[in-house]
């Protein structure tokens, strides 16, 4: 039987970068994360990266957030961190630079992960934009995208219980065990972000269980992209209904150039006809820099989401 079409969900985008909180204060972004479990926010994200350098100007989606010496805390620490102050709110990454951890450990770290937060980790994977981090790690930047392929297929395998055997031309393993498996069922649920190439359709159908697309991406581009993920869901005997995409909602603004909440989300229902899109993703930093004010504004958040959708 085919599963119901899924229930929009609203994501608060945490920064786990930038000067939100000075250095020895990076513990406040802990109290926002308790404060959005708290207002009823449905999934909390942060991002990565492992180390910066080189020319910045390569970032693909405008301008880079932060200099090359800005801190960034590591993603999957942050939502352990997250785990033991929350208790309702999925914990995703949004993306995580999956290629720049060996899959075994990552498969263990997220399963660890998902277990020590009662089943509420969710991956969301890409093979990143700067080849200064796949020097520092000592892998070619030019395989990521197969890196990334081995990464998924390998955590796939080994969250499936052992004994596991993997091989491809970069990663060969051999009768292996990785216990704890993830508390979910099936394992860790993995988002897949970037433009929705033949290669990522693929990988997505293969492997993954959303879609997160690249920031510039237009609406009716992420709704072709949607059909066309079903479609290729359907032709592989996977439920499209099943499908996940997330889609970015940005702060309306008023005269002075203040943002919001209640006529940002006067957009909503708009935005998910046009999209396709199961998932609404805001940044909390797009509406308040002040940490002190993220109770009020999480509660905000979620009153109009729920208002609107």
């Amino acid at each position: 039987m085919a599963a119901a079409p899924a229930a929009p969900r609203l994501i608060v985008g945490l920064a786990n970068y930038g000067r939100l909180f000075p250095d020895g204060e990076w513990a406040g972004l802990l109290d926002l994360a308790a404060a959005a479990d708290q207002a009823g926010v449905d999934a909390v994200s942060v991002v990565d990266h492992v180390v910066l350098g080189g020319d910045l100007d390569g970032y693909p989606y405008g301008s880079f957030p932060g200099g090359v010496d800005g801190p960034w805390l590591e993603p999957l620490t942050t939502l352990a961190a997250f785990a033991g102050r929350t208790d309702r709110v999925r914990l995703l990454t949004g993306i995580l630079i999956a290629p720049l951890r060996p899959p075994a450990l990552l498969a263990k770290t997220a399963a660890t992960l998902d277990q020590l937060s009662g089943g509420r980790l969710e991956l969301g994977v890409g093979s990143g934009w700067l080849p200064k981090e796949y020097e520092a790690v000592g892998l070619d930047f030019a395989e990521r995208g197969r890196l990334l392929d081995d990464s998924l297929a390998a955590c796939r395998a080994l969250w499936q219980g052992g004994p596991t055997s993997f091989e491809s031309p970069r990663l060969r393993f051999e009768d292996v065990h990785c216990s704890p498996r993830p508390l979910q069922e099936g394992g860790v649920p993995i988002w897949v972000g970037g433009d929705l190439h033949a290669r990522n359709i693929e990988r997505i159908v293969r492997h993954a269980d959303g879609w997160i697309p690249s920031p510039p991406t237009r609406p009716a581009d992420v709704a072709a992209g949607a059909d066309q993920l079903r479609e290729a869901f359907a032709a592989a005997g996977r439920d499209p209904a099943a499908l996940r995409v997330r889609v970015s909602l940005g702060p309306a603004r008023d005269e002075d150039g203040r943002p919001e909440v209640g006529r940002s989300f006067e957009r909503l229902p708009a935005v998910l006809e046009q999209t396709g899109a199961s998932d609404v993703f805001v940044a909390h930093e797009a509406f308040s820099r002040d940490p002190e004010s993220a109770p009020a504004l999480f509660a905000e958040l979620v009153a109009a989401f729920r208002a609107a959708r």
